[in-house]
């Protein structure tokens, strides 16, 4: 592969570089020969693959049963086996069949249980009389409790009562009339599925002076538009204002105290609806 001619005086002198580079290049070549001999070892194992193979596939068809008959339809070859006909043993694998929505579909009776849907305020929120389903949606904002509130629609669902926790995330967006109709649109919805229909009112979050002060004007406004449509209003403004032990170190969600405040406010609206 390699031709290295060397020059040497009448001496025969040969520098260590000369003599290392011979040595290399013996060194290839003893690669190159192995190289080679692995490749042919190679090709020789495939073949006897092959061969191994394709007695392994005979010996497979010349043990098939007679009694297995194959029945040609289209590209596809379904084979029966005779033995089983006329058989009326018929196993069956049980099915378990599970449903994410259960929590809003087992109820105890459709009209007798109340609803409350909203965002992750509403996590730690148990009601236990009058029985009530609480659905939390982490992050949700008016057009998402809208959406899930139209799952339920369609599905003909009905409750005594609803209770609509939200805001808190529309406000991070600097609209507020589109808040409004937003949340107009899901006290629409709620009130063709429920007589009765509640708005919570947002928690006084420690936050921003910008974020506070949005909150403060949308409580305000919920006050005022709810009485005037027939929707009850709780003013959690009041209850949460001044008390920074029942929100979490976060500032917006609340505390186990906090969480057990709104639930007596939520319980207490709903039994006064009774």
């Amino acid at each position: 592969m390699f031709s290295i001619a060397f020059s040497v005086d009448n001496i025969g002198f040969i520098c260590d570089k000369c003599k290392e580079t011979v040595r290399l290049t013996e060194k290839i070549s003893e690669l190159e020969t192995r190289i080679q001999t692995l490749i042919e070892d190679s090709k020789s194992a495939r073949a006897s693959d092959v061969l191994d193979a394709h007695s392994i596939v005979n010996t497979l068809h010349e043990s098939v049963p007679a009694e297995v008959e194959p029945v040609q339809q289209g590209k596809w070859v379904t084979v029966r086996d005779r033995s089983s006909r006329g058989s009326n043993n018929h196993s069956s694998v049980p099915i378990t069949i599970t449903n994410r929505f259960a929590p809003l579909s087992e109820t105890p009776t459709e009209n007798d249980c109340a609803l409350v849907i909203g965002d992750s305020i509403t996590r730690n929120v148990k009601i236990e009389t009058p029985t009530t389903i609480v659905t939390c949606l982490p992050g949700a904002r008016a057009p998402d409790i809208k959406a899930n509130l139209k799952v339920l629609a369609n599905a003909n669902r009905k409750f005594s009562k609803i209770i609509i926790h939200v805001g808190t995330n529309d406000v991070r967006l600097r609209q507020s009339e589109i808040t409004k109709i937003n949340i107009k649109e899901v006290c629409e919805l709620a009130s063709t599925m429920s007589r009765t229909v509640i708005c919570s009112g947002p928690l006084p979050v420690r936050r921003s002076d910008e974020i506070v002060s949005r909150l403060c004007s949308l409580n305000g406004w919920l006050s005022r538009w709810c009485p005037q449509h027939n929707i009850e209003f709780i003013d959690n403004w009041k209850s949460f204002w001044g008390r920074p032990d029942l929100l979490k170190r976060d500032g917006i969600h609340p505390s186990w105290d906090g969480a057990a405040l709104l639930s007596s406010n939520m319980a207490h609206s709903l039994r006064a609806q009774t």
